[in-house]
């Protein structure tokens, strides 16, 4: 399936019908449409949401922990200090979304899109992505550290404070990702030698190489 780049691309649109209301533990939903929808403290823990979506939706606190998402589309939503931990996530769509002190580690994701949007200390320990794409992404002190990253891209995004410590690549592709910020920032925190595996472009490892040299005990000095 193409990804969508709006709700009104999704093939179930035209069925979506309106929901309202607070989110239930292990509620199961199927067609709904949550538009401006305000969730705060949500208790939603094992939820099934299946051809969904979500539009100007805030999440403020509360946890949907061990929930399962298939064909969702999260469009311009707020998740802020939210659980979304050992989750389920097939084919999901998150377009000019901000998630910020998020915890999403040891989800399983496969198919899944962040197009604009803005990353800021979110726990993805131990996740594992297959298929994932970060799209015009700012991510600051993002935590990818033991996550399994098949076919994972970040074309366009930039990447601040990112920890890649213990993290298994497999065809991940960091070419045209911007590694820090223009203050100098570190691009990548921790992590360098854990990704064999990992694709970067020439401008990526200019920016990289001292503080590669650094990791490995490396002096380098002019005579």
């Amino acid at each position: 399936m193409k990804s969508p780049r709006q709700l009104a691309d999704l093939p179930f649109a035209a069925e979506l019908q309106p929901a309202d209301g607070p989110l239930e533990l292990e509620g199961d939903y199927d067609r709904a449409w949550f538009d401006g929808s305000a969730f705060s403290d949500a208790l939603a823990g094992g939820s099934r949401f299946a051809d969904c979506g979500f539009t100007g939706a805030t999440f403020d606190g509360g946890r949907m922990r061990r929930a399962r998402l298939s064909q969702v589309w999260f469009g311009e939503t707020r998740f802020v200090a939210f659980d979304l931990a050992e989750s389920s996530l097939t084919d999901v769509w998150l377009s000019g979304c901000v998630l910020a002190g998020v915890q999403a580690f040891a989800l399983t994701t496969r198919r899944v899109t962040f197009r604009d949007c803005k990353l800021d200390s979110v726990n993805f320990r131990d996740c594992s992505f297959t298929d994932v794409r970060f799209e015009d992404c700012v991510l600051r002190d993002v935590d990818f550290g033991g996550a399994k990253l098949t076919r994972v891209r970040f074309p366009g995004c930039t990447l601040t404070g990112a920890d890649f410590t213990k993290v298994t690549c497999t065809d991940v592709d960091l070419r045209g990702a911007r590694l820090g910020a223009s203050t100098g920032e570190t691009g990548i925190r921790a992590g360098y030698d854990s990704l064999r595996g990992a694709r970067i472009d020439t401008l990526q490892l200019v920016t990289l190489a001292p503080l590669l040299a650094h990791h490995l005990g490396i002096t380098v000095e002019d005579a």
